[in-house]
């Protein structure tokens, strides 16, 4: 996975570029235009809320734009369930 950091702002906000689901082997995916994930972190009466976004779906070649979408959607899940227990834990 090759990420570009675009922008951090130490225990507030991070963020990168990549291509997302970018997995066929011998196929350059640097002329496709990549995704840009952000996490903003922001104190809370309860903690800390932690979002994550990621946009520039819309920019994908239409032919690898669905299944990109929905492995990106299934591991970002799977990623909030991991912090979630990581945090749980760590209490």
């Amino acid at each position: 996975m090759e990420v570009a950091v675009e922008e951090m702002t130490p225990e507030r906000f991070f963020s990168y570029t990549w291509h997302p689901y970018a997995i066929e082997p011998g196929v350059d995916y640097s002329k496709e235009p990549p995704t840009l994930v952000e996490f903003r972190l922001e104190k809370t009466e309860n903690g800390t809320l932690l979002t994550v976004t990621e946009s520039g779906f819309s920019k994908i070649p239409t032919e690898r734009r669905g299944e990109a979408f929905r492995m990106n959607d299934r591991g970002w899940a799977q990623q909030i369930k991991d912090i979630q227990s990581h945090v749980e834990q760590t209490k």
